[in-house]
């Protein structure tokens, strides 16, 4: 299992490494704004999306290629129940905003809440995952 978490998550790294590229190629090219499944990405959301991209693709490269399988040591365990909590926060808020009916902006783009119910799921799983690494016991 932990063989095909870290592949999951060296793709996963390529597929946002990619989203960033495009959004900056896109703005690049003056072809925003535009219109994707209910979300409008203009000029003023380029740099928020590409910061999140890139704080996202850093931990999946963690994920993916430096950390050690069963951790090891004291400050990788402390740095899986940071990043635990983190996402267990994120996914806190997401459901906040979701029974709440909260409006969401990046920058100047509204984000519709069906994303919330993307980033629960995935947060509440990432969330989950790093403390089980993290209470994981070396055999």
């Amino acid at each position: 299992m932990n063989h095909n978490l870290r592949e999951l998550a060296k793709l996963l790294t390529g597929v946002v490494l990619a989203d960033a590229t495009a959004i900056v190629w896109m703005a690049g090219i003056h072809m925003l704004p535009l219109s994707f499944m209910g979300a409008t990405i203009t000029n003023a959301t380029v740099l928020p999306v590409v910061l999140f991209d890139a704080m996202l693709a850093l931990i999946l490269v963690h994920y993916g290629w430096g950390i050690a399988l069963p951790v090891r040591t004291v400050r990788e365990r402390t740095m899986l129940y940071a990043i635990g909590i983190l996402f267990a926060a994120v996914a806190l808020l997401h459901w906040v905003r979701i029974a709440f009916g909260l409006p969401l902006y990046l920058g100047t783009l509204l984000i519709p809440v069906w994303l919330s119910w993307i980033a629960v799921i995935i947060t509440t799983y990432l969330s989950y995952i790093s403390f089980h690494f993290a209470l994981l016991r070396r055999k």
